[in-house]
């Protein structure tokens, strides 16, 4: 497995998708980054593919592959993607390359994973992408809305079942196109890599190998280190300039003393110009911090572009420190009519914005339940306030959200620690 010490602290570059941070300042937990939010992020680290070379298929997928119930016999339509044009053929045994999906659409995917095309014309190799179940067109129960409604039919989203979605489809394709011989190696990001290193340990006897890239294993239950993701945060924002991180590691107490005022969140609002009122100032400080995350975690030059728009003189000089800070969100968002706190409350207006929300609420549930990565801030995270992460809390939150509470030892009970 790669990058295995840099996936303990998350500060490595996906090759697909974001990963879920759980901020810990929240009463209701939030749920982390969703994954074609971030998608001017990938195009920025990955080469772009060529669609045109995909073909795209349906598979007839079973709802439930564990149970025997009437219900779980329900199948979907699970959408994957097959690049034939620099494979040897099954008579040469020539390698399977196959991308897990995560969070994300397949069409997303497509158009930024760049490995498989990089080294499938060298190997030769048949290229599958396969999207994730409830994500883009992989809808179960016909449509988004009625796959996402509520805890019914979210129950069937994890990762055990999407495994054995791959692999289904998997020995499909291989059935189909008589690959007997020919070695499937499964490659994924984030997310995208525990469940390609997860493949290779639950289906030995499919996969050959498996590429995990930023996939943070072992940061579950306590198995995380001390020191952890937010402190990783802090220091590439110190090292990158001491002014924006002194800026920013006073504008906590600035938000507490705005937000205390009468009318104080509503000021805050016109402020950050959020798209909807904040409720509490905890809306804010946790926007602010999953975008610094953001900027650490995707691109260095976007550390520095938001530094020095923080650290930027204005003309008239009149600007405080949380103007100071707004003009990094916009260095970092670009300059738009409005900014999003809450992604489940975010304006839907066409359809790119609407897969996001579904993007959103399908990774919502599964940090909610079995992806339960204990994140918080703690003393050692010098930029943020200390909110050290709350079990109880985040349990608590969750089931009066879902009607179900999470399952925070279920991944290492039924993975283990490799």
């Amino acid at each position: 497995m790669c990058l295995m010490f840099a996936i303990l602290v998350l500060l490595v570059f996906s090759t697909s998708s974001s990963y879920s941070i759980s901020l810990a300042h929240s009463k209701i937990p939030r749920f982390g980054f969703s994954p074609t939010q971030l998608k001017n992020a990938h195009d920025a680290l990955t080469q772009k593919v060529d669609k045109s070379d995909h073909e795209i298929f349906y598979f007839n997928q079973d709802l439930d592959h564990f149970t025997f119930t009437p219900k779980s016999y329900m199948t979907f339509q699970q959408r994957y993607a097959i690049d034939f044009k620099h494979w040897a053929g099954a008579k040469a045994n020539a390698p399977i390359l196959a991308f897990l999906g995560e969070e994300a659409s397949l069409d997303h995917d497509l158009a930024v994973v760049g490995f498989l095309g990089d080294n499938g014309p060298r190997l030769k190799a048949l290229l599958v992408y396969i999207e994730h179940r409830y994500y883009g067109k992989s809808m179960p129960f016909g449509s988004a809305e009625e796959a996402l409604k509520n805890a019914s039919t979210l129950g069937y989203l994890n990762s055990a079942q999407a495994l054995a979605d791959y692999a289904a489809i998997l020995l499909h394709i291989k059935e189909k196109y008589s690959t007997k011989h020919s070695p499937i190696i499964v490659i994924g990001g984030s997310y995208g890599g525990m469940l390609a290193a997860w493949f290779r340990l639950k289906y030995p006897h499919i996969a050959l190998g498996a590429l995990a890239s930023s996939a943070p294993l072992l940061y579950f239950e306590d198995t995380r280190p001390k020191f952890g993701y937010y402190y990783i945060v802090t220091k590439v924002i110190k090292e990158t300039s001491e002014r924006c991180y002194n800026t920013i590691r006073k504008s906590w107490k600035e938000i507490d003393r705005v937000a205390a005022k009468p009318n104080g969140l509503l000021i805050l609002s016109q402020k950050f110009k959020t798209c909807s009122p904040l409720n509490e100032s905890s809306d804010i400080k946790d926007f602010l911090g999953t975008i610094y995350a953001e900027a650490v975690q995707y691109n260095r030059d976007w550390v520095t572009n938001m530094c020095n728009a923080i650290n930027a003189d204005p003309p008239n000089r009149k600007n405080d420190l949380l103007d100071r800070i707004f003009a990094g969100v916009v260095a970092l968002k670009r300059n738009q009519t409005c900014y999003g706190t809450n992604m489940l409350l975010q304006p839907t207006k066409n359809n790119i914005a609407w897969n996001e929300k579904n993007n959103h609420i399908a990774w919502s549930w599964q940090s909610c339940t079995e992806i339960v990565m204990p994140i918080g801030y703690d003393k050692q995270d010098t930029m943020f306030q200390p909110a050290p992460y709350n079990m109880s809390s985040f349990i608590e939150g969750c089931q009066s959200y879902y009607g179900v509470p999470p399952r925070p030892h279920w991944i290492m009970t039924y993975f283990g620690i490799q």
